[in-house]
């Protein structure tokens, strides 16, 4: 039967790659409350797609009357709770980043254009906001859900699923934690979470991830006097809040480019030496890579003793996210400012506790604390670290499906990005998380003129579908 679902999937392509067309219209921008209707509208369709596909779905509210989130969608199979075989739960999120900065986009963010290969991109592509993180993604699924029901008549093939999109990824899922403790009655039957949010590292190398780093997120700011003053009579008598914090944070790395923070590393899992020579194997381009962002092979620079890859795939980091104060419109404006504030980040590995980081850095900042100065400090958001076993079977299943639909071998990497409810679902429910994704390096996500490419999308719904059958038919 999965012979006729592949063809399914081929056959349909053109209307499924239409469908996500319909869906990367909706700007479903998180972060920004004038686009709650946007994040609604989003659900809404997906919700619909789910129960097209003979799956029962809800949209349902997260938040409070006073300060509501955006929705979750939770969708079954009619015998996710009670049929035999593994339960699956997919993850994904139809939220989006804003598309800032507009002017670098080619078309509009939110009118996807499917584009033929060009000297930049060697295949057909989608450009859209989300056409790889993570709409395009949660299509293929999506799409290997319909084409089952199209060909054997129930939902899923018979294979018991859970479907969870969320729509706070891109902003911090602050609701996200409070949902997975108010369903988790419906959740904990599940066996394991499959999530399609990650990348392969070539166009002809795909790759599962069995890692993910956990994020703290802070906000700072250094208040000095009570009001912004002329430089000219106060320049010089009085610590100037850009000046001090700018030498503040410059503290935050020592010569080695290793993070100053006391007790910033305590319990951190080192990589074994297989992990190490696996990744070294990999033979990764990363001057290639640094030449995609605009740099020399010289820019590859980091914490001493690791390769670039050892630094983002086990390794934790702090980074200025954002620094600002003052006057910075146009023309001269001779003040010093009554405050300045940065945006500070960490990514964080195995052992590390988000909020354990956060008081540490806090309190790291307080004692260096310009004199005369004081510290507003906010921890916005965080997320845990997430591995899973590389020998674990719903992974090495994962693995066989994928090598399968693409007839290439598949390699296990970690990443350096963070997936806040893998940590979660690990630490309430007990689940593993298996990362199935298909974008690449150069899918400029985040950034303007995101892009999807169409043979990833293919992969990747033929390797879910596969998967759906392989787990129907045998298990893990």
């Amino acid at each position: 039967m999965i012979d006729r679902v592949l063809e399914h999937l081929e056959r349909d392509e053109a209307s499924a790659v239409g469908r996500l067309c319909d869906w990367l219209r909706i700007a479903s921008i998180s972060a920004d409350p004038a686009y709650r209707s946007q994040c609604q509208e989003a659900a809404r369709w997906a919700a619909e797609r789910l129960g097209a596909a003979g799956l029962q779905a809800r949209v349902l509210p997260t938040g409070s009357a006073e300060h509501p989130g955006h929705p979750v969608v939770l969708a079954k199979t009619p015998n996710a709770d009670s049929g035999k075989g593994p339960h699956v739960l997919f993850y994904g999120h139809y939220d989006v980043q804003p598309p800032d900065p507009l002017e670098l986009w080619e078309g509009g963010p939110f009118e996807p254009v499917v584009k033929p290969a060009d000297d930049r991109v060697p295949a057909e592509h989608i450009v859209a906001r989300g056409a790889s993180d993570d709409k395009g993604q949660v299509a293929m699924f999506l799409e290997a859900l319909a084409a089952w029901k199209a060909v054997s008549g129930e939902p899923a093939g018979g294979l018991r699923v859970t479907v969870l999109l969320e729509g706070e990824e891109e902003s911090g899922s602050e609701n996200l934690e409070k949902f997975l403790q108010d369903f988790e009655g419906e959740l904990k039957g599940c066996d394991f979470c499959l999530i399609s949010d990650t990348g392969m590292i070539s166009r002809t190398r795909p790759a599962i991830t069995y890692g993910v780093r956990g994020l703290a997120y802070t906000q700072v700011r250094l208040h000095g006097p009570d009001k912004d003053v002329h430089s000219g009579f106060w320049g010089g008598r009085m610590p100037n809040p850009l000046n001090e914090l700018a030498k503040v944070l410059a503290g935050l790395w020592d010569e080695d480019r290793r993070v100053a923070i006391d007790g910033f590393y305590e319990g951190v899992v080192e990589a074994t030496p297989d992990e190490r020579a696996q990744w070294a194997a990999l033979a990764i381009d990363v001057p290639q890579m640094l030449r995609n962002i605009g740099l020399s092979p010289e820019a590859d620079i980091g914490e001493a003793g690791f390769t670039s890859i050892e630094r983002e795939w086990c390794r934790p980091t702090a980074e200025i996210n954002g620094l600002w104060g003052g006057y910075t419109g146009a023309g001269a404006k001779t003040v010093i400012p009554a405050y300045a504030t940065a945006k500070v980040s960490f990514r964080l590995v195995a052992n590390q506790d988000p909020a354990d980081i956060v008081q540490k850095f806090f309190r790291w900042l307080e004692g260096r604390t310009p004199p005369g100065c004081r510290w507003e400090l906010e921890d916005m958001h965080g997320g845990h670290p997430s591995s899973v076993d590389p020998d674990s079977p719903w992974l090495s299943t994962a693995r066989r499906a994928m090598e399968r639909a693409t007839g290439m071998e598949v390699a296990l990497i970690k990443t350096g990005g963070s997936i806040p409810v893998a940590g979660m679902l690990k630490g309430r429910l007990g689940l593993e998380t298996v990362f199935m994704g298909f974008g690449l390096d150069d899918d400029r996500v985040h950034s303007p003129n995101e892009k999807f490419e169409l043979p990833c999308y293919r992969m990747g719904a033929r390797s879910h579908a596969i998967l759906i059958d392989l787990l129907r038919s045998e298990g893990a």
